[in-house]
């Protein structure tokens, strides 16, 4: 059993569904809100690792939907100014479990490094709820 702090959305159906798969796993999952969590840019930008500025976004977020922001030309230090002011931006889930943090729900990713069991996960990070919902996808997608 590992203990891992999840930053969710609150209310988001694919999260809760995140979070069933994690304790039906075995592990200790103490759930964090994402939009309300007092951010500092060292800190969330340690969830993203290596990945591209692009991959720091949640592809659902309407203003990333509208075209309004288009992660692919931001710079680091313009993507986390985003984040910082508008946390409904940012990828999620983001977890922190034995000494690593990581953001978005990747099932093989999440198995390699805590384990999952045989519950397995919705394929998609974003929630199922309101009028937001992506239905293309299990899991779902939502702003």
């Amino acid at each position: 059993m590992v203990q891992v702090v999840f930053f969710a959305k609150p209310e988001c159906r694919g999260n809760a569904r995140q979070i069933r798969v994690l304790q039906a796993s075995g592990h200790d999952v103490v759930v964090r809100n994402l939009l309300s969590e007092p951010w500092s840019a060292e800190e969330l930008r340690s969830y993203f690792g290596d990945r591209p500025v692009s991959e720091w976004f949640n592809r659902s977020a309407v203003r990333v939907k509208n075209g309004e922001i288009v992660a692919e030309t931001l710079s680091e230090a313009d993507a986390i100014a985003l984040l910082l002011d508008d946390h409904a931006l940012i990828r999620r889930p983001l977890m922190q479990a034995l000494g690593e943090r990581h953001a978005g729900w990747e099932p093989e990713l999440i198995a390699r490094w805590i384990g999952l069991g045989s519950a397995m996960s919705p394929g998609k990070e974003g929630c199922a709820a309101g009028a937001k919902h992506d239905k293309r996808a299990e899991g779902g997608q939502c702003a």
